[in-house]
């Protein structure tokens, strides 16, 4: 009795998480950057090709750069992570370093 109630709550969990998700990319695509809260472009940072254990992604460590420097900010006021179009930014312990990966859709 306990496991099936166990699995229903955890299924249920997962369920809210990837429908939050769902509305924080969407509002972060529909919404006006100043209203969404970013001020920085991912394209005027330079990112390179990496390889992580969760296979490629993309890392910066661009920070001479004020787009750079606003997204640390952002990734510091969301404790280390976030999503923004379509990609996952994460900070690494060194943080003049970021990295991101292109979402997969499920």
């Amino acid at each position: 009795m306990i496991t099936k109630d166990l699995d229903a709550l955890i299924k249920l969990r997962d369920a809210f998480r990837m429908a939050s998700e769902a509305i924080d990319e969407y509002i972060d695509s529909i919404a006006p950057k100043e209203v969404a809260g970013f001020t920085w472009n991912p394209e005027k940072i330079k990112w390179v090709q990496a390889e992580g254990t969760s296979g490629p992604y993309e890392r910066s460590e661009d920070v001479d750069n004020p787009d750079f420097k606003a997204m640390l900010k952002d990734l510091a006021d969301h404790k280390g992570k976030f999503q923004r179009e379509g990609y996952f930014y994460w900070a690494f312990q060194k943080a003049s370093v970021v990295g991101r990966k292109k979402i997969q859709p499920h």
